[in-house]
């Protein structure tokens, strides 16, 4: 405000000079001669402020900027809210659900009973592998063993790889059309040491998608 001010000021001062002096370039002496002095000690400054646009006004207004950290389920969404708690961010970091009608899963196929998903649950345990879900509706997946949805093909091979060589040899990765529901985290306002370790995060997390957005009111 104040440098618009002060340029408007001079713009005032300059045409004055030119409506003062401007004529004398083309008239005679006496023309030069009766020119009265410019005193600048009688300019008054006009103190009312002057409102910015209101565009500019909301462009201020809406500073407030937020990473948005994505997708994460299954065991990559328990190893990035770990390592995001390590980071104390407090109620600037929260997170929102997104629902896909499609996507990827690491699973084990149906297996015959339930009690046969009951064992191979308890396989799994033993070589470390935490996070699961038998599938328990009618249909042709029934007593399936969901291991992780993943948005691309691409995160759910990473992750079936990363099965395999815990040992577990039957699980297999296919497209699921059905819907499913990932979890973003938003980090508010973030100051760039923290943003700095976001992003180192990041690399640990295949496929995952971290960008700069407008905070949600």
């Amino acid at each position: 405000m104040k440098g618009l001010f002060w340029l408007l000021l001079l713009a005032s001062l300059l045409f004055f000079a030119f409506m003062q002096w401007g004529g004398t370039r083309t008239g005679d002496s006496k023309n030069l001669q009766s020119q009265p002095p410019f005193n600048t000690e009688k300019i008054k400054l006009l103190r009312t402020p002057i409102a910015p646009p209101l565009a500019t006004q909301s462009a201020v207004q809406a500073t407030d900027v937020c990473m948005e950290w994505s997708e994460f389920s299954g065991n990559d969404l328990t190893r990035a809210t770990a390592a995001l708690d390590t980071l104390k961010l407090g109620d600037r970091l929260t997170q929102r659900q997104v629902e896909h009608a499609s996507g990827y899963w690491v699973y084990i196929p149906p297996l015959k009973t339930r009690a046969d998903a009951d064992k191979k649950v308890a396989q799994l345990k033993a070589f470390g592998v935490e996070e699961y879900f038998v599938v328990q509706e009618a249909g042709k997946w029934r007593n399936a063993i969901s291991l992780g949805v993943f948005k691309t093909e691409e995160a759910a091979q990473k992750f079936l790889e990363s099965i395999k060589g815990k040992g577990v040899k039957s699980a297999t990765a296919g497209e699921r059309m059905s819907k499913f529901m990932l979890t973003v985290f938003v980090l508010k306002n973030p100051d760039v040491e923290t943003s700095a370790k976001v992003v180192a995060l990041q690399n640990e997390f295949a496929g995952s998608e971290l960008k700069a957005v407008a905070c949600d009111n």
